[in-house]
């Protein structure tokens, strides 16, 4: 009887629950048509979107709530901090066109202004395609020490890349790899700029960024195929692979192209001022705070190393543009806005290849001689080899990213703030001359290779039809010439334009409007 007794409370109890059940359907079923009526029927405002992260919330809270029991593992979370941490350095390196854009921008005439910033804009898009096309599977993939042979179109796994021992997904590497390798391609940008071809700027880009770009990043960085790495040649977060690589490329190209009509007066270089400095130190600035992830992130893991580099980087940054202020102050006379802009992004790249190995004195010294060098350079391009470079890429990126390069082979300590063996010695560490030979030999091979395919690239587009736009074009502007329109619309123009002799002559939009 007590079981029958007992048996009888669960039936009730089983009823109640159904009952109860049903009537929990039914108000939901209620509910939903309420829901339904309200956002169809419109009866209501759209306040009942604020429920919806509410209930995101919820679920989300009973998901781990559900899974509190399962241990955490350290080596989880370091590897969610590793991807956090390098996907916040790919959005900064991606940033840095941000900063290309306004400096080239500012260095440049206001006639121009357009070009510069559309050719900034769109070369990362294209280099985005390229990379992701061939230009990764060249410089990691599978494949030979010269060129990577497999997959393309990121159709690889972690193990065709060379990158599984970073524990980073192909997704993640890849956004990282592709916002420097745009970063070369902007800066061939800057050199040719104000009498370039657009079309022909952009196949260019692809090819350097798809193909020149790729297979020497491959000797350098490359887990499959690095044999300058393996050699022991040593460049931290791209001094060459990156910087000299796209000064190398924008020195061809400035050369080929020649230079701006009326740049020359007599065989004398003269000064074509820039339109607007104050975008172009907020585009220096922007690089600056930009190449903490360029250079903290390359380590593609959070650990000791990375406020070390952060530290060693802005050091640099700060002597480089101390002593690019100090020696054009000394030259000429007056301390030179330009000059100081590009003394900090010369102790940027100077630093870009040893700031993981370098201590705080030594960045402070590469940097120094870095500023330095940025102003000396920019005379020796104008007066000397007589290339016309109007935003100073090829002695920022060229020259600065040869001297960083170098500096390894004199300044490295050994160890990183980790305490792994990151290179050689450098010789004033009493390393001797071993690891700075290294170095000049990786810096003279990346760069005769991107020498020579940089020039067939170059002479290739001129055969099919000429890379220089026409002279009455360049006059005009490129704005209206190659795309139609004005960046400052509506504001007063300077109506005067260098003629090819290098007397002012009345700019060709005023005598039309005229």
């Amino acid at each position: 009887m007590a079981r029958l007794k007992f048996s009888g409370r669960r039936k009730g109890h089983s009823r109640s629950l159904n009952e109860g059940t049903d009537r929990s359907i039914d108000q939901i079923l209620r509910a939903g048509r309420s829901f339904f009526h309200d956002v169809f029927g419109r009866r209501t405002s759209l306040g009942w979107l604020a429920c919806i992260p509410l209930a995101a919330v919820i679920v989300a809270t009973w998901n781990l709530a559900a899974h509190a029991a399962e241990p955490i593992k350290p080596e989880d979370v370091q590897g969610l901090l590793n991807m956090t941490w390098v996907l916040v350095g790919a959005i900064l390196v991606i940033f840095m066109n941000a900063g290309f854009c306004m400096l080239e921008t500012g260095f440049c005439r206001q006639k121009n202004a357009v070009n510069v910033l559309t050719k900034n804009l769109i070369v990362f898009a294209l280099a985005t395609l390229a990379f992701w096309a061939l230009g990764y599977g060249f410089m990691f993939a599978q494949g030979n020490n010269v060129i990577g042979t497999t997959g393309f179109f990121l159709s690889g796994t972690p193990e065709t890349y060379g990158i599984e021992a970073t524990g980073l997904p192909v997704s993640l590497h890849f956004l990282f790899q592709v916002a420097f390798a745009g970063t070369a391609a902007t800066i061939v940008s800057g050199a040719v700029a104000e009498r370039i071809k657009f079309v022909d700027f952009l196949i260019f880009s692809l090819l350097l960024v798809g193909v020149s770009y790729a297979i020497t990043g491959r000797w350098i960085w490359s887990g499959t195929g690095g044999w300058l790495f393996n050699m022991g040649f040593r460049d931290f977060a791209g001094s060459t692979a990156v910087h000299s690589v796209g000064g190398w490329a924008a020195l061809m190209g400035a050369s080929i192209l020649g230079p701006r009509m009326g740049k020359y007066d007599n065989g004398q270089p003269r000064a074509i001022p820039g339109h607007n400095m104050s975008i172009a130190t907020l585009g220096c600035l922007i690089l600056w705070v930009c190449w903490f992830g360029f250079n903290g992130a390359s380590t593609l893991a959070v650990n000791a190393a990375v406020p070390y580099i952060a530290v060693t980087t802005n050091l640099a940054a700060a002597a480089g543009g101390v002593t690019a202020t100090v020696t054009s102050w000394w030259l000429s006379g007056k301390p030179d806005l330009s000059m100081v802009i590009n003394g900090i992004l010369a102790g940027l790249v100077g630093i870009t290849a040893s700031c993981n190995v370098v201590d705080y004195t030594g960045s402070v010294l590469i940097g120094g001689i870095a500023g330095i060098l940025v102003v000396l350079s920019v005379g020796f391009f104008d007066s000397v080899l007589k290339v016309d470079d109007p935003v100073g890429a090829t002695s920022v990126h060229l020259v600065c990213g040869v001297w960083g390069t170098l500096a390894v082979g004199l300044f490295s300590v050994g160890k990183d703030a980790t305490g792994t063996d990151a290179a050689g010695l450098g010789l004033f560490y009493g390393g001797g001359l071993t690891q700075l030979g290294i170095q000049f030999l990786g810096v003279a091979i990346v760069g005769g290779v991107t020498v020579l395919l940089s020039t067939i690239f170059w002479y290739a587009l001129s055969a099919f039809g000429g890379i220089r736009v026409s002279p009455e074009e360049e006059a005009l502007g490129l704005d209206i010439g190659e795309h139609g329109m004005e960046a400052y619309s509506g504001f007063v123009k300077d109506n005067t334009s260098i003629g090819p002799t290098g007397t002012a002559v009345m700019d060709v939009s005023d005598q039309a409007a005229s």
